[in-house]
């Protein structure tokens, strides 16, 4: 066991880590059945976007948390709740004697609840990051069930690469084929209540997701994710009619494919280039600027 005198040694020499939440993209969600515990069975084909949160991890006397970024007023109340600490305890109980404190400064530039992972990716962002800063070295499988501890998008944020999700979303199958995508993140910032997106969902057994996972071309893929859907966009839909809008103005301004990600009410576009989506971007703020417009790039599978 390591001396508190050998931790505060170790720390001071540690440097800061940082890491990358990258907001999560459900291409697609198929409500495939309900367990008896009231969990609902998903079939999700998953991707990342270069943008999302950012998290910084040093060595401190005590442990700290702090915000910044244009949401993190909206997490300022509510910090002892956050996934944040929540992933930082989980990890620590698990490694012991490793885990001197720690200053964690979360950069939130993802809106709240808003169906791309923000809370989720943040957590695994810290279990990646601490895991680092206090040199553990837990199995892969050991950390991937310390988040699905902290919730069902965790461990595929743990990853966060192209992912076919299954289960409760704890069943991942990277993609390698499924290439980058230059799209638009467009959010009205109303939140969507994801239980009772839920409690409206007419039917919840759907047709599984069925994808052929060998297609080279980027038009391949484009027209089997608009084969596929979300099926909890339409009982969203119901609840903040701002999505229908949001769609269809991401349309108006040449997306090629627009869908709701997750419950809502976060929906994407995708774009011919990166230049179109920057494009669009701008326009849209210009017609909404209280509303959240993002241009980014999804990772791909082979990155």
């Amino acid at each position: 066991m390591m001396s508190s005198e050998n931790r505060s040694d170790f720390s001071a020499s540690c440097s800061s880590i940082t890491e990358e939440a990258r907001a999560k993209i459900n291409l697609a969600l198929h409500v495939t059945g309900q367990r008896p515990d009231g969990y609902h069975l998903l079939d999700m084909l998953v991707t990342f976007a270069d943008h999302g949160d950012r998290l910084d991890f040093v060595p401190s006397p005590t442990d700290a948390f702090t915000l910044s970024g244009r949401f993190g007023g909206t997490l300022a109340g509510g910090s002892g709740t956050n996934l944040v600490l929540k992933a930082r305890d989980l990890l620590r109980a698990a490694i012991g004697p490793l885990a001197f404190p720690v200053r964690i400064h979360l950069e939130k530039n993802l809106p709240i609840a808003s169906g791309i992972g923000g809370g989720s990716a943040d957590a695994a962002a810290t279990l990646r990051g601490l895991t680092r800063l206090w040199g553990a070295t837990l199995p892969e499988e050991a950390l991937a069930a310390l988040a699905l501890k902290l919730g069902a998008d965790v461990p595929m944020c743990l990853e966060s690469r192209p992912l076919i999700a299954r289960g409760i979303g704890e069943e991942l199958e990277p993609v390698p084929e499924l290439p980058a995508f230059a799209m638009v993140l467009a959010n009205p910032l109303k939140g969507v209540s994801t239980p009772e997106v839920f409690r409206r969902l007419a039917e919840k057994n759907n047709p599984a997701l069925s994808l052929a996972l060998s297609r080279p071309q980027t038009a391949d893929w484009l027209a089997a994710i608009a084969d596929a859907r979300n099926d909890l966009e339409p009982p969203a839909r119901e609840l903040v009619p701002e999505i229908s809008k949001i769609s269809a103005m991401l349309q108006a301004h040449g997306a090629l494919l627009t869908r709701m990600s997750g419950s809502g009410a976060t929906c994407f576009g995708i774009f011919a280039s990166m230049t179109a989506a920057e494009d669009a971007a701008a326009a849209l703020h210009d017609e909404r600027p209280d509303w959240y417009f993002q241009a980014t790039e999804t990772v791909s599978g082979g990155a």
